[in-house]
């Protein structure tokens, strides 16, 4: 176990740039107590992916197993997805990537057959926990179009595009010499090829009939004995599917012209039946009108009453805009099921997987293209089966998400029993017929929760605890703002043109519960969780004046002539002096004058009843400045200790009392820097007037004019800095050498995903302010010479942030992560302004040297400075509710390369210091129970001795990480993550008892750095970034768990915990369970004399190599699969797999020693039966003459 020291290092040091972890210690012998023992080892990591969840993106087939109640999807991009009961699924990919166009179960076999529209096939193995293929099969001179596997049957029959069925073993995956040709098929006088083949089935009371369909219209019923068409049924328009009646007697026949065609066997002159499902009947006996195609038809049988046919498609032609429908025919009614969205697939659940028994069709699972549905065919209307699987992620397209591993034990019973309300109703009262499955036994027993939030404003929870994923609640952030019912009534001031309530990000506390959302109209909500129905009257509200001009007032004036004033604790704006809260701005929105003082959306006025659940507490929303849109929210956090919600954009920050609900501070980014900054910034109030050398942003109430913003603020003063040409050249010159310390690749990657910015030409600073203001942003430092960081600005995943030239394009919902970061000396005219990128709520060392810890915000910036806010806190009760909360800015702490993404505080022992809390209560209980469970959580910081470092600011940018004592403020550690790329998301995460930085960058690599001496763990080269989507959403959270937005439906979650991955067998679930055959139909008495049950085939003598020879080599390719016995030995070593592995085999073992008993005493009971009879026999005609006989 390796040991680090802590001292403080001499004030002003600075170590070279490097890319391994660098410390500096103050010379001298280190004391026992500044001792750090670092637990966390290489071996602790290992990253592999755990479950998926969501609906399956973009599906293109489905099948299910009658016996194990399996459901398989597969997709267009060679996913497939396994579905058993509640809580048991899997996923598992097709290397290729192509689209798989068919899936065949081996029923009750846990085997799988895949066919891809590469034309290869392929046999997974389902009865280890994490499928893998067994064998492959690439056809090289044919086109996979349809696949038959008869039940029972180790015999798969291949139609190709070519008109041929070629028949290959699943067993040994291997081609028979069997083919039958399409110009053998048809007849010999037909002068055109039949077209692909669509269908092939065997006749359900005799194996050795083939019926296969063509495109074209022909049906050819195939004896496969006798190698020759036994009849051939020919219609006009071309078939799309086939479907036989159970006794084999009939079939039914679908058609592109919208009609069904029912066909005798022994009929193959024309159809018994032609009906139009959809078409209107002509009154003159014409022929119907064309319908749309009839994609699928399925024909099943029932032994109390008429039979049921469902189809899809086959809509007439004038309902131009109807959505998809599913037909249900039964009798002579029949049902048109609307859809949400378009058809994929659909399967009729039935009791028995014999072809040639009653049917008895009990549900039909409907694969549309996002989402999933079960319809009960038992209850009158139809009515549909409650989804127990997680897959309306993509309800509305998600634009934010959060996870949260290890939270309190009763935060999901309270969000089920909140959102338990909110389920509809009218779901079929049976139980979820897709059943099969085992669940995992895993011994992760901590509590999980993911957030996410969505394009329409809305919110939704999530249980996630053992590797399952079920909803617990939603919140609709969009019922506090009035609707626009029509385009015309949308308001003008709206900055993005749909979705403008789409969630930017959100801050939640777990303990006190306490939600804080961000949406992309720059507005925020505040939320209480309450356990009681509530009606609020009037939402309160609280508008924000946030301004930012480039001008020369952002010239250094180190001269002297203003006094910075910083405010103290009790000089902060009061309640009273600042703006009024809940009374909206007196805006002016006429066509003569640009918009001002109004916000982009507007909160309801009408009452608004709120239901158990979480509930407004107050709505906070920026307006428009001078025609210029507010800047979207680029940095959030809340403290339900101190009552405090701060947010920030590129035109500063601002802290809102929540309790008291007014405006704290309203203050730009260049004013946070502390006076003894060489470039410092005079900070103001919310309600203080601009003064001559003001700064950068503009806080007053609306009042001046545009010309005065517009104006020059440093007519009244001579600046000492050299002649403006001077300046200019220098600042060239310094981006110029920073450029040089980055390779082309960074801006390559940039450029890739950076969206492209239109150009604008309003409100264009002139070049030389836009000079001045770069130069004194990258300038700014406390301890080093020269800014370790090159000027960078992260813009907004949401719409615009700067106006100076450019405005990106507007929010969308997949391609939203937008970066500019050309290190060229070109990319200074798009460069926006210092915005800030993160808060961190602590107690800690406000100054420099200070002996007592007092609350403070840590502020990150997107130029890579953290800055440190004091705060002042009334007492609590009354007082608190009633005194100013008391704000101070203390200058900067460090600076870092890159955008600040992520802070914390470790304690002298390298404990995770976690932001105060209050624990929750319920705001609308009485209010003993409220002092009862209300209680704020102590403060554990211990304060400092003189000389002493006791705390560790752990600082993550999107180039380096640091680790600063405090309150020397001396930097101990410093790592440079990356030189190449950049950090996405960082985060400072428990794990195995300890404490690291998890980070996710560009290229693709996931690392872990050790706190607090930021040694490399963990560094793997696991998902290059091809969509901004991922992005947006790949989060860390406790415990080794991640996840991130695999696809717009999807959520994929991860581990980089080797003990999870150790116990992943075991956590998993379970897809096969040995379940007992049904028995096949019993064919009576009178079939058994006469012959009119189901003919049985020998296929083994048709189809086998001695009796058809060898296939062509040529044909097709096989290909050994990964997922055979060695490998899968292998992949489930372990004991775990072991056992699992043993388990099933002797259930096997045990399942055929049982039949084979069976067997034995039924051959035993028949040859005595047989012995009896016979010796009977003798005995009747020992003693009789011939001619007796």
């Amino acid at each position: 176990m390796k040991k680090f020291n802590i001292r403080k290092v001499l004030d002003g040091l600075t170590a070279a740039s490097s890319s391994s972890s660098s410390a500096t210690s103050h010379s001298g012998t280190p004391r026992e107590n500044d001792v750090i023992q670092e637990t966390l080892q290489s071996e602790h990591f290992q990253l592999c992916k755990t479950v998926r969840h969501g609906f399956p993106y973009q599906p293109s087939s489905m099948a299910f197993d009658p016996v194990q109640k399996i459901l398989a999807i597969g997709t267009q991009t060679g996913a497939l997805r396994l579905f058993g009961r509640a809580g048991v699924e899997c996923y598992c990919q097709h290397e290729s990537g192509s689209a798989v166009i068919q899936l065949q179960f081996l029923v009750n076999e846990g085997a799988l057959v895949s066919a891809l529209a590469d034309d290869s096939i392929h046999l997974w193995n389902l009865r280890q926990k994490i499928p893998a293929i067994l064998h492959s099969l690439k056809f090289n001179r044919e086109r996979i179009t349809y696949c038959h596997l008869p039940f029972q049957s180790k015999w798969l029959y291949i139609g190709t595009e070519r008109g041929n069925i070629h028949i290959v073993n699943v067993e040994s995956f291997t081609l028979s010499g069997y083919v039958i040709m399409w110009n053998k098929a048809i007849e010999l006088s037909t002068k055109t090829h039949p077209g692909p083949v669509v269908h092939i089935s065997d006749n359900p009371m005799d194996e050795g009939k083939l019926l296969i369909g063509f495109e074209c219209g022909v049906v050819v019923l195939w004896d496969l004995k006798c190698k020759k068409a036994d009849y051939r049924y020919t219609y006009d328009e071309a078939i799309h599917s086939v479907a036989w009646h159970h006794e084999g007697k009939q079939f039914v026949c679908s058609h592109s012209d919208g009609t069904l065609t029912t066909w005798n066997v022994r009929a193959p002159a024309k159809p018994a039946q032609i009906i139009t499902p959809h078409g209107k009947q002509p009154k003159d006996g014409k022929k119907p009108e064309p319908c749309k195609p009839i994609l699928k038809v399925e024909y099943k049988t029932t032994r109390a009453g008429d039979p049921f046919m469902v189809l899809s498609g086959g809509l007439s032609y004038d309902t131009v805009g109807r959505r998809a429908c599913l037909t249900v025919m039964h009798g002579k009614s029949t049902a048109v099921l609307e859809m949400d969205y378009p058809i994929v697939d659909f399967l009729t659940l039935c009791e028995t997987p014999y072809p040639n028994d009653f049917q008895e069709p009990y549900a039909v699972v409907v694969l549309l293209e996002k989402d999933l549905v079960v319809i009960d065919l038992g209850q009158i209307g139809y009515p549909i089966f409650e989804n127990p699987y997680p897959l309306t992620i993509h309800e509305s397209p998600v634009t934010c998400c959060e996870y949260f591993a290890d939270c309190p034990a009763e935060l999901i019973p309270a969000l089920y029993s909140v959102g338990s309300r909110q389920k509809r109703q009218g779901y079929s009262k049976k139980e979820w017929p897709i059943s099969g499955g085992n669940w995992g036994q895993g011994t992760q027993s901590y509590p999980e929760i993911i957030i996410t939030g969505h394009a329409d404003g809305s919110i939704k929870f999530w249980d996630a605890s053992a590797l399952m994923l079920q909803v617990l609640y939603k919140l609709k952030t969009a019922k506090v703002f009035e609707r626009a019912r029509s385009k015309e009534e949308k308001p003008s001031t709206e900055i993005v043109e749909e979705d403008p309530f789409a969630i930017q990000t959100l801050s939640w506390c777990p303990e006190s519960r306490m939600l804080c959302v961000a949406g992309v109209s720059a507005h925020i909500i505040v939320y209480r969780f309450s356990k009681q129905e509530i009606t609020t009257e009037t939402v309160q509200l609280l508008e924000v004046r946030m301004q930012c001009e480039f001008s020369d007032g952002d010239s250094p004036d180190p001269g002297g002539e203003q006094t910075p004033t910083l405010p103290t604790p009790g000089a902060s704006s009061s309640p009273q002096e600042s703006e009024p809260p809940t009374q909206p701005s007196t805006g002016s929105n006429s066509c003569d004058g640009p918009r001002d003082n109004i916000p982009c959306l507007k909160v309801r006025s009408s009452p608004l009843k709120q239901s158990p659940g979480y509930q407004v507490e107050l709505v906070i929303q920026l307006v428009w400045v001078s025609g210029e849109p507010p800047q979207p929210i680029t940095g959030l956090a809340i403290n339900s200790s101190y009552g405090l919600v701060v947010f920030g954009n590129s035109n500063g920050l601002a802290v809102v009392d929540y309790l008291q609900k007014t405006l704290l501070l309203n203050m730009g980014t260049s004013e946070l820097y502390s006076p003894s900054d060489p470039y410092q910034r005079q900070p103001r109030s919310p309600r203080k007037q601009r003064q001559p050398s003001g700064a950068a942003c503009d806080t007053n109430d609306g009042s001046n004019t545009s010309e005065d913003r517009c104006k020059s603020p440093t007519s009244g003063s001579t600046s000492p800095c050299n002649s403006d040409d001077e300046r200019k050249q220098k600042f060239i010159q310094k981006v110029k050498f920073k450029s040089r310390r980055f390779s082309k690749t960074v801006a390559n990657d940039f450029a890739k995903m950076s969206r492209k910015i239109s150009s604008s030409s309003e409100q264009k600073p002139d070049l030389e302010a836009r000079f001045q203001r770069l130069r004194s942003l990258t300038c700014k430092k406390r301890f080093c010479s020269v800014k370790e960081g090159k000027v960078a600005a992260r813009m907004s995943q949401k719409g615009p942030i700067c106006r100076t030239k450019s405005a990106p394009n507007s929010y969308a919902k997949d391609n939203s992560f937008i970066r500019s970061r050309s290190s060229s000396v070109t990319s200074i005219d798009r460069e926006s302004r210092e915005a800030i990128s993160s808060f961190h709520f602590c107690e800690s060392f406000p100054r420099k040297m200070d002996s007592l810890v007092s609350p403070c915000v840590l502020v990150g910036t997107t130029q890579g400075t953290v800055m440190m806010v004091a705060l002042s806190l009334p007492p609590g009760g009354d007082q608190r509710l009633q005194q100013p909360v008391g704000i101070s800015s203390c200058g900067t702490l460090v600076s870092l390369k890159g955008g600040i993404l992520t802070m914390a505080l470790l304690d002298a022992t390298g404990t995770l210091l976690p932001p105060a809390y209050e624990s929750w209560y319920d705001p609308n209980a009485s209010d003993e129970d409220k002092e009862k469970n209300r209680r704020r959580r102590p403060a554990s910081p211990p304060s400092s001795q003189e000389g002493q470092d006791s705390q560790f600011a752990v600082l993550c940018s999107e180039k380096q990480a640091k680790v600063v004592a405090m309150p020397s403020q001396t930097r101990i550690y410093k790592h440079n993550i990356t030189e190449s790329s950049f950090v996405l998301r960082a985060d400072v995460v428990q794990m195995a008892g300890a404490n690291c930085i998890a980070c996710f960058c560009a290229n693709g690599h996931i690392m872990t750095l050790s706190l607090p001496s930021l040694r490399p763990l963990l560094d793997v080269n696991y998902l290059p970034l091809t969509d901004m989507r991922i992005a947006r959403t790949f989060c860390f959270s406790n415990l080794g768990q991640a996840l991130y937005l695999t696809s717009p439906t999807e959520i994929q979650r991860i581990t980089y915990s080797q003990e999870t991955c150790d116990n992943l067998q075991e956590m998993l679930s379970e897809l096969f369970t040995p379940v007992e055959t049904p028995e096949a139909p019993n064919r009576g008495f009178f079939k058994g004399l006469f012959g009119g049950g189901a003919q049985s085939l020998d296929r083994e003598d048709l189809f086998g190599e001695t009796a058809s020879g060898k296939a062509s080599r040529s044909l097709a390719q096989h290909i050994p699969g990964p997922g055979g016995m060695e490998g899968m030995k292998g992949a489930a070593s372990g004991v775990v797999g072991d056992l699992a592995r043993a388990r099933i085999a002797l259930d096997e073992r045990g399942q055929k020693l049982g039949e084979l008993d069976e067997r034995t005493a039924a051959m035993m009971a028949s040859a005595d039966s047989f012995s009896k009879h016979a010796h009977d026999m003798m005995l009747k005609y020992k003693d009789k003459k011939w001619y007796q006989l």
